[in-house]
C-alpha cells in the first residue's frame, strides 16, 4: 500500500509532535496514539516526541534546517522526550516505556516541504 505525502505527514505528527509532552506520559501517549512497530501490534522499541508545534517542526524543511545525508537537520536544538521500551515482549496496548527529556538538534526527512520521517541524531 502506497501512502501519499499527506498521509505520511499526518502519521509523523501523530507519532512525533506533542508540545505538552512530559517524561511520565510515554505509556499513555503511545497507547492513545496507537504507536506500534509498523504493521503489527508489537511495542515500538523507542519513540521520540518533539516538544514543539507542527509549524515550527515543518520550518526545518524550509529555512530552519540544513542537509544531513538524506535528511534535514534542524539548525536549532529542540526539547524532545525519548520513550524507551521497558517490557521487551510487550504487545500494544500493554507497552511500558521509560521517558527521558533531552535537548538536541533533530533530523527529519522532508518530502514536498513536509516532515515525514524522524531520525535520532547523535
Amino acid at each position: 500500500m502506497h501512502c501519499d505525502v499527506t498521509d505520511r505527514y499526518r502519521k509523523f505528527i501523530a507519532q512525533h509532535i506533542n508540545g505538552q509532552m512530559s517524561v511520565n506520559r510515554c505509556d499513555d501517549e503511545i497507547r492513545n496514539r496507537h504507536i506500534t512497530k509498523t504493521d503489527s501490534n508489537e511495542c515500538k522499541e523507542t519513540n521520540t516526541f518533539i516538544r514543539a508545534t507542527t509549524n515550527i517542526v515543518k520550518s526545518i524543511c524550509e529555512r530552519a534546517g540544513e542537509p544531513y545525508g538524506q535528511m534535514t537537520k534542524s539548525l536549532q536544538p529542540f526539547d524532545i522526550v525519548v520513550c524507551s521500551l521497558r517490557n521487551q515482549q510487550g504487545r500494544h496496548p500493554r507497552c511500558q516505556y521509560r521517558g527521558q527529556a533531552r535537548t538536541r538538534r533533530i533530523a527529519i526527512r522532508c518530502e514536498q516541504g513536509l516532515p515525514v520521517i524522524y531520525s535520532n541524531v547523535g
